[in-house]
């Protein structure tokens, strides 16, 4: 591509806006590099000190543990110092440069949307640019998982920052000084990271009504993604016979404890006042001990067999491990799908963007200051949505967690960061079908949103909608927290989306009905009340505040007391 030959009027314009933005002074580069290698260092070294406790991690993504019950509090959300990605005055360059007639296309329908003075032609440039930089970002997509990508590339998948002169001087910064590296430990991916887990195989594709291509996992590392699928399938059976063991270790813990207390108050005689040294024969209540200690060691004969069953399942699932990890240690980390599947898995993003967006909704890729008007705090970085996905779950407590042998497992859904400018996030896959138990879901939520919080609450509304409709499977209409509010629309004579009704709703149920203020339908509050409970403690609170609550809160203790709930 012959960049010395590009239009001269955008020539012009692209130097004045460089000259424009603020730059931070250049460095030699040794001295970059030097004190990038000292930041990756130290960095390194933080993590190892402080990595007791927190999930194994593959490549960027954590494994499932059932074992975290909460977010870990979001320590730093931006670095102190900036990036130097953006100061680069060849980025643009950089960027299109070695991605062949794509990146032509869009440099050429850039240079006439940014120099376009007609509003009707400039909004045809515009919708010719979606299409060319979707293309432009395919080109790069089976390159995300080289280590030596540039940071241009990554950044303009990332953010959609192509050309960094369309954002502000206060807006470069801010993006400069972004966390770069998923050091939180959770499962929230921006679109770089998403691409490259699912190319090296440490992430099954998303899940598609699409005939998948024939020959598509044929390539060099199919052995490695065939063995990551195994790997993951096992994890869900390590998870889940440890999270029972746990559970059977506990009850025999509390059945020995009561044998304990039993057996020490059987040994306890009174002595016998003028028979001295002779002691009082069992009492009453003692005789009665032998019945129960004999009920307890029945129960206690039947928890054992329990639990050695599940720690039978556990150490198969371990051995299982340990002989995949052998197996995947001496395969070399590379590339491990095809081309077809990445770009098939393209495609999916792109439908994603647009679900966020609606079909009204701005489409454009590119990062401008002209759509863009967040803030810092209220932008979708990794780390700005852990805090809202947070905050939602300590109104909803449950909002991640899917029941099995009436034990609750807590399983964070992969979380897709995508760089638009839409307004509402969703949910692509409730689970992994071929893995309902372990496996996480997996939402989008856009990262220029005018409310970050609403963005993440649809998001999760879906999750919640989707899971209670394939839990409820054929009986949807009519069973549980899908079927008493589809029976609820029904009676109301309501006509439209019900899960649009629902995810409405839901955004009330957290906005407002949890600080108090009564919005919701009686009969929707009842609903949300049973399915989507508070905390215990913020139901005492609100059962103060309003006869309504008061009324809910007594029908929990009626349905515990009758052991229907």
């Amino acid at each position: 591509m012959a960049y010395e030959d590009d239009d001269q009027s955008f020539e012009a314009l692209f130097s004045q806006a460089e000259s424009n933005s603020t730059a931070y002074e250049p460095q030699d580069v040794t001295d970059l590099m030097s004190s990038s290698s000292n930041r990756d260092f130290s960095r390194f070294v933080e993590e190892q000190e402080s990595s007791a406790g927190k999930p194994k991690m593959l490549g960027c993504i954590p494994e499932v543990d059932l074992n975290i019950k909460e977010f870990r509090p979001i320590e730093k959300y931006f670095n102190d110092e900036p990036n130097q990605v953006y100061d680069d005055p060849s980025y643009y360059k950089k960027c299109l440069t070695g991605e062949g007639q794509s990146s032509q296309r869009l440099h050429g329908l850039l240079v006439k949307y940014l120099n376009c003075q007609d509003k009707k032609d400039k909004t045809v440039y515009r919708q010719q640019i979606v299409t060319a930089y979707w293309e432009f970002l395919r080109t790069l997509a089976p390159k995300m998982a080289s280590a030596g990508i540039p940071d241009c590339k990554r950044m303009a998948m990332r953010f959609g920052i192509l050309l960094p002169s369309l954002a502000t001087p206060e807006q470069k910064t801010m993006f400069a000084k972004s966390i770069d590296r998923n050091n939180t430990y959770e499962p929230v991916l921006y679109m770089d990271e998403w691409i490259k887990s699912i190319a090296l195989g440490h992430m099954k594709p998303s899940a598609t009504d699409e005939a998948p291509v024939k020959g598509a996992n044929k390539g060099p590392g199919a052995e490695q993604a065939r063995l990551q699928q195994l790997k993951s399938k096992n994890s869900g059976k390590i998870q889940t016979s440890e999270s029972l063991l746990n559970a059977k270790e506990s009850e025999r813990q509390t059945l020995e404890a009561q044998v304990k207390n039993r057996m020490e108050e059987l040994f306890v005689h009174e002595p016998l006042i003028g028979f001295e040294p002779h002691k009082a024969p069992y009492t009453d209540l003692q005789r009665k001990m032998f019945s129960d200690i004999t009920n307890l060691f029945r129960s206690l004969q039947k928890v054992d067999k329990e639990l050695s069953n599940y720690l039978n399942e556990f150490k198969e699932a371990k051995g299982i491990e340990d002989s995949l990890n052998a197996k995947s240690n001496e395969i070399v980390e590379e590339v491990s799908v095809g081309k077809e599947e990445i770009l098939g898995e393209m495609n999916t993003l792109r439908q994603m963007q647009k679900m966020t967006c609606g079909r009204q909704g701005n489409q454009f890729p590119v990062f401008t200051r002209e759509f863009f008007h967040c803030i810092d705090k209220f932008t979708g970085f990794r780390e700005n949505v852990i805090r809202e996905l947070q905050w939602i779950e300590s109104i909803d407590p449950q909002c991640f967690c899917r029941i099995h042998k009436n034990i609750p497992h807590r399983i964070v859904p992969y979380t897709l960061l995508v760089p638009s400018y839409g307004d509402s996030g969703f949910c692509w896959e409730p689970f992994d079908r071929f893995n309902r138990l372990s496996s996480r879901g997996r939402i989008c939520i856009p990262m220029y949103p005018r409310d970050l919080k609403t963005a993440c609450l649809t998001a999760v509304a879906d999750l919640r909608w989707q899971v209670a409709k394939e839990k409820a499977s054929f009986d949807w209409m009519s069973d549980g927290l899908t079927g008493h509010y589809y029976q609820y629309l029904e009676e109301h004579k309501m006509k439209g989306d019900i899960k649009q009704f629902f995810i409405d709703d839901y955004i009330l149920w957290m906005t407002k009905e949890a600080n108090g203020t009564q919005k919701l339908d009686k009969e929707v509050r009842a609903i949300f009340w049973r399915y989507l409970p508070f905390p215990q403690e913020l139901k005492e609170e609100l059962k103060k505040r309003s006869l309504a609550y008061a009324e809910l809160f007594q029908r929990d203790i009626n349905r515990s007391m009758s052991d229907g709930y």
